[in-house]
């Protein structure tokens, strides 16, 4: 056999079932740890930065139930806030009232600074937004605006956090969940890897069953196998007991057919070998004999051989022409057949 042997050469194939089933897993897994996590970050980024802009609205009605009037119509508290951050220079806890017609009244901590407030509302919902007004220090501002009573000044409330500690606070929630799902991925990958091996065992073990035939002349796969794999034995083994019956059929079928030969190639032998005058008559008589007899032997397995289309028909006369052309047939036609 030959490498030029069509029969040597690797048959084609469609790649490997091992590769797309773990192709697939790692896209399911990638996508689902991906929307999981994006879901999963809104959902806890946005309850951390609500628990945030709730203890900021807190302060702030804290403030207006807190402030007054006085005498000269300006607006005062008439006991202290409880955060003591609000005191405390530059800590990143300030506060401030504004009131048009009326000096500006801030928290201790903004000491000389001031902070810009949107004046493009109204109404008195309380407002939350960022403000950038400082860049080392961004703000998370929340403002509302009311009425005090003996006032008919539109007084403005804020209240400003800054944003460290809750970008803090964000910033290990998603390296958590990033290594968290990191983790999580590497597993269900893993896990998918062991599947695949595992699942696919069974056609391994075919695989190696099929070797075994080959090396100890077994003609049946006896090991017991999954159900899903089962059928596949089942038509092996069936394609294995027809070969096994071709193969005894031909045997038998080249037996016949020699030992019907061996009668008149004995005469014809011995004709020639006794020298005898009627050699050419006992030469054509023979050959008609092997002739008749290989027509016969080459009929009986083309009648129960099954008709493909694709495969030319040798008709039997082509095969007859003398003793030389049947043995000829003897050697190469039962294998066709």
């Amino acid at each position: 056999m030959t490498a030029s042997d069509p029969s040597a050469r690797t048959p084609a194939h469609t790649g490997s079932l091992s590769r797309r089933m773990m192709l697939i897993a790692a896209g399911w897994i990638v996508v689902l740890l991906s929307l999981g996590g994006f879901a999963l970050d809104r959902t806890l980024t946005g309850l951390v930065s609500r628990n945030f802009d709730e203890q900021l609205e807190y302060v702030m009605n804290a403030m207006i139930a807190s402030a007054e009037i006085g005498p000269d119509g300006e607006v005062f508290f008439n006991r202290p806030l409880g955060d003591q951050r609000f005191l405390e220079p530059n800590s990143g806890r300030y506060w401030l009232v504004t009131g048009s017609g009326h000096e500006n009244f801030p928290s201790r901590s903004l000491w000389d600074r001031s902070l810009e407030l949107k004046h493009n509302h109204f109404d008195k919902a309380p407002h939350l937004y960022d403000n950038f007004q400082y860049p080392d220090e961004p703000l998370r501002v929340i403002e509302r605006t009311v009425i005090l009573p003996d006032s008919p000044t539109r007084w403005k409330f804020a209240v400003a956090a800054s944003r460290e500690d809750l970008d803090l606070q964000i910033s290990r929630i998603r390296s958590i969940l990033i290594w968290s799902f990191l983790v999580l991925g590497l597993g269900l990958f893993s896990m998918a890897a062991l599947q695949s091996w595992y699942g696919l065992g069974p056609l391994r073990r075919v695989r190696l069953a099929i070797q075994h035939l080959r090396t100890t002349g077994q003609n049946r796969l006896t090991e017991p196998l999954p159900l899903e794999v089962q059928p596949l034995v089942q038509e092996l083994n069936a394609l294995l007991a027809h070969s096994e019956k071709q193969a005894e059929e031909a045997r038998t079928h080249a037996g016949n057919l020699a030992h019907a030969l061996k009668t008149p190639l004995t005469v014809v032998m011995n004709a020639a070998t006794a020298k005898a005058p009627d050699l050419s008559d006992t030469v054509i008589r023979e050959a008609a004999v092997m002739r008749r007899q290989v027509d016969h032997h080459l009929a009986r397995p083309r009648s129960r051989a099954p008709r493909r289309g694709a495969e030319p028909r040798l008709g039997v006369r082509k095969r007859r022409g003398g003793a030389a052309r049947g043995h000829t047939a003897l050697r190469q036609d039962p294998l066709r057949s």
